[in-house]
Formats: structure tokens, sequence, C-alpha cells
């Protein structure tokens, strides 16, 4: 028998601009008292929502109970960029791609999860949240164009298409004159995040319980776990966590995880003479081609703007240091958008990711009847939903063929000592921010 206690991190003060857009949610049901169930699955976010809705089709009528130590779609879920990208996307790589036979094991992979996820969207009435729209590769530099033509090269050699663009085409979409040039790639999903896994949450509803502002405090594991919160426990002989970087709060990859925040703004609405102004699509998302840059999305009548990142080992931001990078933001914004001066940011927030020094998941049974599918490496959307259905797939014993091919993964590389790999990643970070130049 051992005893997991968890080391919370204080959540940020601010919710995401995703978040507030949305209806005020009902109330919360916090757990209390005791129970049993079949399951327990700790996090509510797109690897735990992807775990129990799989769970629910392997084994239906099983009892399975969520816990999430905020309201869903409030947490890291729902402060991301939205993008479901298929492609190649190492966040370590000059141009996001790795290896031919990595990178198609990867595309084919995330392609899975991407449909998942849309039958997700299908079955709970989700579309509007959902779109297949593809996204942009934007390059304001010759360093840029050159990082994006290695990029197309790479491509090419895995016969996945694309559309080059020039400066016109990108003022076209965007309604800014900011980039030389860029690429068109069409698999990419684009979502409203808090929307969607809030979404996801109600339609399962029904099948399972979720209780929010419900932290795990401590798991006594044995031949039988329990799963304790402020208020109340749960006994089950199977849990899986799906709580990325907070993975390691409870005892499990320890020094293997790097925890890194990343800072965005959202504009306030804009009016119909700002939009006339503005020109452009109504609809878009762009990566910088720098992986440091800033990346942008236009949705309807706002702008999201996300740059900057900061090595947090103790997943801990604040607020003052929020506000600092907004200015950044109101930079980037106003050299995008000139003819748009007086237009304000409305939200700002902080996201918190999880990498590994060798771009692994944490993932497989962690002790007996214990499951983690976590350290998303940057790309919560879909590699959460890829890891979150197969780690079900891995638990309730499938037999589903992906599940072999994560578990083939090196595990998370051990991180350098400290003060060396706290020095080491923020002199890099702050190297990486520099080089992005004009991308960032």
């Amino acid at each position: 028998m051992a005893l997991h206690t968890a080391i919370r991190a204080p959540a940020d003060l601010a919710g995401s601009g995703w978040y507030e857009l949305l209806p005020k949610p009902p109330p919360p049901r916090v757990l209390e008292g005791r129970r049993r169930a079949d399951w327990v699955v700790i996090g509510g976010g797109f690897a735990g929502m992807a775990a129990v809705r799989r769970l629910s089709q392997l084994q239906p009528g099983a009892r399975i109970v969520v816990l999430d130590a905020q309201r869903i779609g409030w947490g890291a879920a729902g402060r991301n960029s939205g993008f479901m990208i298929d492609l190649p996307h190492e966040l370590a790589s000059d141009n996001y791609a790795g290896g031919r036979d990595h990178d198609i094991k990867q595309i084919r992979m995330n392609r899975a999860a991407i449909e998942f996820a849309a039958g997700a969207a299908a079955e709970y009435g989700l579309e509007p949240h959902f779109i297949r729209a593809g996204k942009y590769h934007g390059a304001a530099t010759e360093r840029g164009q050159r990082v994006l033509a290695e990029f197309e090269q790479h491509l090419s050699s895995l016969g996945e298409p694309f559309e080059k663009l020039g400066a016109d085409d990108l003022r076209r979409v965007t309604g800014t004159s900011y980039y030389a040039g860029g690429t068109f790639t069409p698999g990419t999903v684009m979502i409203q995040p808090a929307a969607y896994i809030r979404g996801v949450a109600r339609g399962l509803a029904d099948k399972v319980e979720i209780f929010e502002n419900s932290p795990v405090v401590s798991i006594k594991s044995g031949a039988t776990h329990t799963v304790s919160t402020p208020q109340g426990e749960v006994e089950t002989p199977r849990i899986i966590m799906t709580v990325n970087g907070q993975v390691e709060s409870f005892g499990f990859f320890r020094r293997r995880l790097m925890h890194i925040f990343l800072y965005a703004s959202m504009s306030q609405k804009l009016s119909s003479s700002q939009m006339s102004q503005l020109g452009g699509e109504d609809y878009w998302g762009l990566i910088p081609a720098d992986p440091l840059g800033s990346t942008v999305r236009r949705f309807g009548d706002r702008i999201v703007v996300r740059n900057s990142c900061t090595y947090n080992p103790s997943m801990r931001v604040s607020e003052d240091l929020v506000k600092n990078f907004g200015r950044a933001h109101d930079r980037s914004f106003r050299e995008r958008f000139p003819m748009l001066p007086d237009v304000q940011a409305e939200f700002r927030w902080a996201g918190h990711l999880c990498l590994s020094l060798n771009s692994v998941p944490a993932f497989g049974e962690v002790e007996r009847g214990i499951y983690s599918a976590c350290c998303c490496n940057g790309l919560g959307t879909v590699k959460g939903t890829l890891y979150g259905k197969l780690i079900a797939d891995l638990a309730a014993g499938s037999g589903e063929p992906m599940v072999e091919e994560t578990l083939s993964e090196a595990a998370p590389r051990k991180l350098y000592p400290e003060p060396f790999m706290s020095l080491g990643a923020k002199a890099k970070l702050w190297w990486l921010q520099r080089r992005a130049g004009r991308e960032m």
C-alpha cells in the first residue's frame, strides 16, 4: 500500500477569454461523503473527457467518477489556442518537423484523435465549436521563409498537401501586410476549447458522475484505491490520471517533466466598422514560422495573440506576470493590425503545458490499477484526446493497436540536476524568443 499526497499549485486568478465568453455554468457538483466506483478519472480536460467517453463505449453501465480540481474548461483545457493539428508539430524543432517515419506515425495517430473528437462533436451537437478550417503558417522574416521552405520540403517527402502563399495571399486572409509569405495546410481543426470541453462533459453527464471544485488531495493505493478530496472520497479498483503536468505532484514521473507557461490576450469585440477596416476573412488561425513567435487567431469579431513563455517548475504564475506579457501581446497586435489603433485587449491569461526532454508522453500503468495519460508536449487538444482514448483502451484491454505503439515510446528522460536545469531552460527560452525577432 502506498500513499500519494498531491502538492497542488494555486490556480491562476483569471479565467481565459474562451471561458469568459461562455454563459455562466450551473453551480458545481462537489464530491461529498464516501462512494464506490468502477473507475475514477482524475482531471476533466481533453485527456480526461476522451478517456471517459472511450470507457463509456467499452463498458456501458460502468460506474465512472470524474474529479476535477476546478470548473470544467476553466483550467489548461480552456487556455490553449484551439488548434487540433494533424501534421508534425515538434516544438523543439526549427521547423516543427521530426524524422520521417516518426512523423508518418504521428500524423496517423493525430488524425485518429481528431476523428474521435469529431465523433464527440457530432454526438453532442458541438459542430459550431469544431471547424475543419486548416491552419496558416506565417513568415515575417527571411529566416522564417527559409524555415517554411524546409517545412514544405518535409511535407512533400511525406506526401502531404499544402499551399505555398505569398504576402498578398496572406493579406487577403488575415487583413494584415505583416507577413512576407506562408504555408497553408488543410487538416487542422479549429475549436473553441472551453466550449468544446464543457460541451463534451455535458454530453457525458448522463453516463458518468462529474464532480468539479473537487481537487484530489491524496491517493491511497492497494488492492483497491481510495481517492480523497477535501470533502469526500471514492473507493475504486482503477484510476486514470489525466492531469498533464500535475501528475508529478502525486509523486509520479518526478524530475522528468518540464512545466512551461504560455501567455495570451484576446481583443475586445470588434465593431462592424473595425472589421470592415481590417478586411480579410472572419475565421482563421496562424502559427508563426518560428515556434517561439506569435500565434494569431481570428474568430469572427475577436482576435487572440499568443506569445511569450516561461519555465515554471513550481507550476505557479502571478497576475503581474500575465499583465507584463500582455504588453508584449499589445506590441505584436499593433505591429500586425495598425488599422485597429483603438482596439484593446479584454482578456489576458496564462496556460500551463508540460514537456519532456525527449518529447514523449507520461503514459502507461504507473502502479497496479493506476494509469497515466499525461505530458502532451504542448499539443494538449490533439495529444490529450489521443492519449486519453488510448489509456482507456489500455486499462480496459480493448486490444487497440495504437496502445502498443504508444507504449513502445521511450519513457520521459530525466531532467538535468538543479540549478542547471532551471538556469539552462530559462536561458534557452530567452535566447529562442530573442531569435524569433519579428516572428514574435
